[in-house]
């Protein structure tokens, strides 16, 4: 593949959830996706769908997940997942920027922070 449009796509989310502290990213050779957790409570997983499209998979907020996928064809509720807290973005057809993908991301790495023990929380204050 090389450096296609989505290698970089996925790379510029994988680049900037790393930056995030206590986030890491690795491959689920069980799952067959790159993995993104904080203290082993994963925030993201970026695979392929049983349609092999390519999708990235965050947690939200309830009511705004309903939104975006009432307004957007390429967000559809959470593969594999709880159906009201996870949203799918299909990258391949996304109409969102890689800066607006990161900012799901981001959320989605603050909600799953947001319920992690104060004590842990703290630590990455």
């Amino acid at each position: 593949m090389g450096g296609s449009k989505l290698d970089k796509k996925i790379d510029y989310l994988k680049g900037a959830a790393k930056k995030w502290p206590g986030a890491t990213v690795a491959y689920r050779s069980d799952w067959d996706c790159e993995y993104f957790e904080i203290e082993k409570k994963g925030f993201c997983m970026l695979g392929k769908n049983n349609k092999g499209e390519l999708v990235m998979t965050v947690k939200g907020v309830p009511e705004e997940n309903e939104l975006l996928r009432e307004q957007y064809p390429d967000v559809t509720p959470g593969y594999y997942a709880n159906k009201t807290h996870w949203n799918s973005f299909l990258l391949e057809r996304s109409s969102f920027t890689d800066e607006q993908l990161a900012m799901f991301l981001k959320q989605s790495y603050e909600l799953v922070l947001s319920k992690l023990p104060k004590k842990i929380q703290a630590k990455y204050k």
